[in-house]
């Protein structure tokens, strides 16, 4: 009995052994781990009340682009009302201009006839080229 005593003090010993840098090392990870943990927790503090402020700029810029797109659409519909209207405009100019074609090229060709009446009638229907 004393053997098996002494043998168990032996494993016993050997496994504090080895056990005791591992814990040693796990002890100063998790150290390591805290000091970390609280750098990390300084810098997110400032980081989150960044990021709230943006979040709050940008609903402020969505809430202008908003308004303006409605302007916009408003200054596009009534671009579009004068549009009509000038097309309107424009076709009855258009239709006063062809009117105006037709009379003078009325107008012209009567000119025309005159002036080779006026020719036929002075050269006696001869043609000097």
């Amino acid at each position: 009995m004393p053997a098996l005593i002494t043998l168990c003090l032996v494993v016993a010993t050997a496994v504090l052994i080895l056990l005791i840098p591992a814990i040693i090392s796990l002890r100063r990870s998790l150290q390591r781990a805290e000091t970390v943990l609280m750098l990390l927790e300084r810098e997110i503090g400032p980081l989150a009340a960044q990021t709230q402020g943006l979040a709050e700029d940008l609903r402020t810029l969505v809430r202008q682009g908003n308004r303006e797109l409605e302007r916009l659409g408003a200054v596009a519909e009534r671009v579009g009302d004068l549009s009509e209207r000038a097309a309107r405009l424009v076709t009855a100019v258009s239709g006063f201009t062809r009117v105006g074609q037709i009379v003078g090229a009325t107008a012209a060709i009567r000119k025309g006839l005159n002036v080779f009446i006026n020719r036929v009638r002075k050269h006696g229907g001869r043609y000097d080229g």
